[in-house]
C-alpha cells in the first residue's frame, strides 16, 4: 500500500510497537518518531527497508513528533497511528478506497474496537457546541464526523500540509481536535465503517505521581489553550469551576495519584490562562 505512509510516535513503547508494525501490510512504509525513549535501543532493531526510525534528542511532544515524521513522507496519504493500535489486513485498503469514494473529504477515522471487540467511538469535543456532538453509539454506516480521533487519523497529505500540520504549541492532548477543526475548513471528516482498527488504549510507560501530574498538567493546559484558540467563550471559568472541587476533594489527602492529577490539572489550567508558553516535559 504505497499510497500511504504510517507514522507513529513512540515514547517507551517498545513492548507494543512490534505488534503494531507487524499488523501493517507487507511493503507499507512506516516512520517511527522516538521522543527520547529509554528503550530506543530496542526500537533500533525494528528498522528495515520500509521502517524508518527518527530519533529525537528530547521529548518534543506528540504533535511536533507527528509533524517531523510527516516531513519525511512523500505518499499521497498519511496514517497517524498509535503504537498500541493494530490494523486488520484490509484496513489501509478500505481507507484508501474511502478516500477515492469521498473526494471531498480530507480526513478519516476507521471503526475502533478495544481488545475485547467492544466498540469505541469519539463523539464529543470540548471545542464544539453540544449541538455538533454525535449521538451515542457507533454509526452503522459511513458518515460525516465533527472531529477525528488521533489514535488512527488518516489524512490526505496535501491537506495536512495546507493547514500546517499539528499545532506545535500543543505538547499533548487536544491536538487531534485542533487539527480536525482546521481540516474541516477544507472538506469533510468521515467515519469509515468497513475500516477497522483495534486500539488497546494502553501505555508503555510506567505510571507514577510525577507522570500523573505531568499528564494532568498538559490536559489542563491544552484544554484552555485550544479553547481560546477556537473562540470558546468562558472556557477558563467553566473549567476552573470544575477543577477546584477536585483539587480540594478529601480523596487527595489519601491518594498520591489523585493529588498529583488534581493539582497538576489545576496548575495547567492557570498557566494556560496566563498565556505562558508550554514547556513540554521540562516542567
Amino acid at each position: 500500500m504505497t499510497r500511504v505512509t504510517v507514522i507513529t510516535v513512540a515514547y517507551n513503547s517498545a513492548n507494543v510497537l512490534p505488534g503494531m508494525l507487524g499488523s501493517l501490510p507487507i511493503g507499507a512504509p512506516a516512520i517511527v518518531v522516538d521522543n527520547a525513549s529509554g528503550d530506543v535501543a530496542t526500537l533500533r532493531g525494528l528498522v528495515g527497508p520500509v521502517v524508518t526510525l527518527l530519533e529525537q534528542p528530547e521529548n518534543i511532544g506528540f504533535g511536533r513528533a507527528c509533524n517531523a515524521g510527516a516531513a519525511l513522507a512523500n505518499t499521497e496519504f498519511l496514517l497517524f497511528l498509535n503504537p498500541d493500535a493494530r490494523l486488520m489486513p484490509d484496513t489501509l485498503t478500505q481507507l484508501v478506497a474511502a478516500a477515492d469514494r469521498y473526494p471531498d473529504a480530507v480526513g478519516f477515522n476507521p471503526r475502533f474496537t478495544d481488545d475485547s471487540g467492544a466498540p469505541a467511538f469519539k463523539r464529543t469535543c470540548h471545542l464544539l457546541p453540544r449541538s455538533d456532538w454525535m449521538p451515542r453509539g457507533q454509526p452503522p454506516a459511513d458518515c460525516a464526523l465533527p472531529v477525528l480521533s488521533g489514535a488512527a487519523l488518516f489524512v490526505r497529505r496535501a491537506d495536512f500540509e495546507a493547514v500546517g500540520g499539528f499545532d506545535p504549541n500543543i505538547f499533548l492532548f487536544f491536538e487531534d481536535d485542533d487539527l480536525s477543526l482546521r481540516l474541516r475548513k477544507r472538506g469533510k471528516l468521515m467515519f469509515i465503517r468497513d475500516a477497522l482498527v483495534q486500539h488497546t488504549g494502553g501505555n508503555a510507560s510506567h505510571p507514577n505521581p510525577r507522570v500523573d501530574w505531568l499528564k494532568a498538567w498538559h490536559f489542563g493546559y491544552s484544554r484552555i489553550y485550544a479553547s481560546r484558540k477556537h473562540g470558546r467563550r468562558f472556557a477558563f471559568a467553566k473549567t476552573l469551576v470544575r477543577a477546584i472541587p477536585r483539587a480540594l476533594s478529601p480523596r487527595v489527602l489519601f491518594s498520591q495519584s489523585h493529588r498529583a492529577e488534581s493539582w497538576g490539572y489545576l496548575s495547567g489550567i492557570v498557566h494556560a490562562q496566563l498565556g505562558r508558553p508550554n514547556p513540554g516535559d521540562r516542567l
